[in-house]
Order: C-alpha cells, then sequence, then structure tokens
C-alpha cells in the first residue's frame, strides 16, 4: 500500500441494490480486506436496516424500483445514521443525478461497470472519515476532561487540584474566597462554582469592589431608598438584593475601605441588609464568593483588613497558582488559544514551532493566563503565514539569547514528559498523523518518534 493510500478500516457496510449478483460481487471485494457487509435488494428492506441497525457505510444504487430511489436511502441515511457516510453507485447517464446527490450529502458515486480496486480503496476512504470523525468527536470529549473545566484550562497537578477543589466546594454553601494574583481566572473559578451549585438556576451577580468610594460602594451593595441623598429620585436595590436565592462574587476584596469591612462583615453575619436612607432591614440569601490578589493576612497584621471578616469569607479557600509555577499548562493554553483566535478571524489554525513555544514556556508570564491569550491573539492576528516562529514572539517575551533562558524547573521529570507528549501528540495532529512529517517538523528520526509514541500510548 503506498504511503497516501487510506488505512483500511473494518466497517459496517450496507449494500442497496437490486441486482443481487452485482451486490455480492461488491460484498466479496470489501469482505477481503476485513468489512462487514450486510446485503438488501428493495428501499423497504434499506429503510428497515437504516432504522434498526449501525452502518459506518452505504453503499446504493441511484436506480432500483425508480430511477430515484437510492436518493431515497441517501435520505434515510442521512435521518437514521446521520455518522455515516454513503456512496452512489451508477451507470453513465445518471452522473448529473449523482453529482446531485452530493450536493445532499453523498461522500462520492462510482460508474459502473466497476473498477473494484477503485471501489475498495473509495469505501476505505469513506470508512476512515468515519472513523475519523467518531475519533476527533471522542477526542474533543478527552481533551475537555483532561485539559479543561469550566474555561479553566491545564494539566498540571496545581490546576487538577483547583478542579477539585471547585467540585467539592460547590453543592454547599460554603463562603468561598479565592486567592491569586491578576490574571491567574478568579473569575472563572468563581463562575464555575456557582454553574456547579445547587443555585446554578438563580441568578450570578458578579462586582468588582476595587477603586471606589465608600459611599458609593454601600449604595452599590446596599441600595438605597426615594430621597436617601440628592439625586436619589425613586428605590434601588443593591447587589446583594438582586442576586438574592443565588450567587454574588465580589472581586478585589482586599481593596474594600475598613468602614465598609464592617458593614459587609454585618450582613454576611446577619443575612440582612438595610438600604441607605432605610430603617428596616431586608433579608437576603446568597451565596457569597470573593477574590483578591492581596496578601490578607499581611494586611491584617498591618490593620488594613479585618481579621474578623477574613474569617467569615473564608469558609474555603481556593488558591489559584501563577502561570510561572505550572509551566506545563503554557502548551495546553498556547494551543487552545490558537484555535480560539484563528477560528475568530476565519482563518486556518496555525502550526507554533518548537523553538517559539519553547520561548513562551520560558516566560515568567507577570499577566498570567491574561497575558498569553493577549500575546496568542496579537501573534494569530499579525502572522503572516500558516507557521508561527520566533519571529512572530513579542520582543519583550523574546528579548535575550535562547542560552539565556530562564531555569524551568517545573518541566524536570514528569513535566518535561508531559511538555513533549504534548507537543507530539499537537504535530501529529497538525500533521494528519503523518509520521514522516511529524519527526520533520520535531527534528526527531521517524525511529525515535516511532519509540515515543509507544512509551507515551500515543497512536
Amino acid at each position: 500500500m503506498t504511503q497516501n493510500s487510506p488505512q483500511p478500516v473494518h466497517a459496517q457496510v450496507l449494500i442497496v441494490d437490486d441486482e443481487l449478483d452485482h451486490a455480492e460481487v461488491m460484498a466479496e471485494a470489501l469482505r477481503k480486506p476485513g468489512h462487514i457487509c450486510t446485503i438488501v435488494g428493495s428501499l423497504r428492506e434499506a429503510e428497515e436496516e437504516l432504522r434498526h441497525g449501525v452502518f459506518d457505510v452505504i453503499v446504493t444504487d441511484l436506480v432500483m424500483e425508480t430511477e430515484t430511489a437510492g436518493l431515497r436511502v441517501l435520505a434515510l441515511a442521512k435521518e437514521t445514521q446521520p455518522e455515516a457516510e454513503t456512496i452512489m453507485v451508477t451507470a453513465h447517464g445518471d452522473v448529473p443525478t449523482a453529482k446531485a446527490a452530493i450536493q445532499g450529502g453523498a461522500y462520492d458515486f462510482i460508474e459502473k461497470p466497476l473498477d473494484l480496486d477503485v471501489f475498495r480503496n473509495l469505501v476505505h476512504r469513506a470508512a476512515q472519515t468515519v472513523v475519523l470523525r467518531h475519533q476527533n468527536s471522542s477526542l474533543r470529549g478527552q481533551v475537555e476532561s483532561a485539559f479543561g473545566f469550566e474555561g479553566i484550562i491545564g494539566t498540571s497537578q496545581a490546576i487538577r487540584n483547583v478542579v477539585q477543589s471547585i467540585r467539592q466546594v460547590a453543592p454547599s454553601n460554603l463562603p468561598v474566597l479565592i486567592l491569586g494574583e491578576s490574571g491567574t481566572g478568579k473569575e472563572l473559578i468563581a463562575a464555575a462554582i456557582h454553574r456547579h451549585s445547587k443555585r446554578a438556576d438563580r441568578r450570578y451577580v458578579t462586582f468588582n469592589a476595587a477603586g471606589q468610594a465608600e459611599s458609593l460602594l454601600e449604595d452599590q451593595l446596599f441600595g438605597h431608598v426615594r430621597g436617601a441623598f440628592t439625586g436619589a429620585d425613586r428605590d434601588r436595590e443593591g447587589v446583594f438584593e438582586y442576586a438574592d436565592r443565588g450567587t454574588l462574587f465580589l472581586d478585589e476584596l482586599g481593596d474594600m475601605p475598613l468602614g465598609m469591612q464592617a458593614k459587609l462583615l454585618r450582613v454576611l453575619e446577619s443575612g440582612e441588609i438595610v438600604r441607605l436612607g432605610a430603617n428596616q432591614p431586608r433579608r437576603t440569601d446568597v451565596r457569597f464568593i470573593s477574590a483578591t490578589n492581596r496578601d490578607l493576612r499581611s494586611m491584617i497584621a498591618a490593620g488594613t483588613f479585618r481579621e474578623d471578616l477574613y474569617f467569615r469569607v473564608r469558609g474555603a479557600e481556593i488558591a489559584v497558582p501563577p502561570l510561572r509555577a505550572r509551566r506545563e499548562d503554557v502548551p495546553v493554553l498556547v494551543n487552545h488559544a490558537l484555535g480560539r483566535f484563528s477560528a475568530e478571524l476565519g482563518r486556518p489554525r496555525p502550526e507554533i514551532t518548537p523553538p517559539a513555544m519553547m520561548r513562551l514556556v520560558a516566560y515568567d508570564w507577570p499577566g498570567n493566563v491574561r497575558e498569553l491569550l493577549n500575546v496568542v491573539q496579537r501573534m494569530v492576528v499579525m502572522g503572516s503565514g500558516e507557521t508561527l516562529d520566533l519571529r512572530d514572539v513579542p520582543e519583550e517575551i523574546k528579548a535575550g539569547d535562547a542560552e539565556d533562558l530562564p531555569e524551568i524547573p517545573s518541566l524536570a521529570g514528569v513535566g518535561l514528559e508531559r511538555l513533549e507528549k504534548e507537543a507530539i501528540r499537537q504535530t501529529l495532529g497538525m500533521t494528519g498523523g503523518n509520521r514522516e512529517q511529524t519527526a520533520r517538523m520535531l527534528g526527531i528520526g521517524e525511529r525515535t518518534l516511532y519509540r515515543k509514541l509507544k512509551e507515551y500510548g500515543l497512536r
């Protein structure tokens, strides 16, 4: 078999032809390489098989009891076996109809008299298309399971711990404090907790406490009544009331003034808010999640954050590691971003060379995931070809010679193996499974690649 010929797969094939001798010839040609064939001789029998069986490829004569019987088989196949491919067998005079059938969803057509080698290869390719479709669908599910959870992308143990914590705390009503540097994705974690909680069908309200005067902050959190201050011409509910029976995510908790910290503590302890200008308290029931990039313990020691509020909001604590502490996640994030941003632009997904990827892995990412996404988006937008190389990496990241790159301790041992496995897997995907091209792109020999495939369980 030549390198470019389709790899044989053992497919379930339905052959529909009212000339049973002809059907047997086709079936025999397909059974030799291992396909499993079912033969029927009428539209009624075909419908019965399609509705109750499972097939990868349907081969149907175009003209049987009627001139359009094959088109009816095609329509039934699309209805009952949407993952299967249909091949039309036609006489020379029916080629225009067969071409129209392709526009209607047929995989291809072949003219009588059949060249059995051509016919066999055509069925091989159709079957391979179906198998690859199943594999890609399964792979998407595996990738989502292995590399992503509610938009939180990564394979590192640190990210797995974060996801595990989300799953543990989400069903409860515990307040959750999320700690991490800016750009690490704290808001994604808060949203994931809500979506996996018993309040998922209720409101999820976000509020940022940074850079706001205390009076404005109190109004936005607790609301006001008409006449509470100049310009208050109507009652207004705050975010606590708006999020009633749902989840409230308060970001930048550490930026809240001390006076407001005391009022927030009172609300969290009593479950009641008092609107500005009002006397009567109002009951609220919210799941409270907060986040900060500040060191609250140091702030407590400095007298700028209340210790009692800290213990109230810290029912459960989730610490999000910076990207530089989980460098093995960088290739996964980069490839996720490449797919996302190239799709947004309507462009083919570009390849990224190993030197460019390693430079991205070596960078410290002070802006964390947010910075990485911005950089990859810029690379995709500004890239001039189908491959992203060092020339496409922004200057602030590729500054310095390769030998001056910082060491990457988190890639030692298992981390490095993960990076190598991911690089091989992604390159195989780029080349459509072509081992020769994959080895060439990775700069290794085919024997080395074959050994690595076996070692990492890749196919």
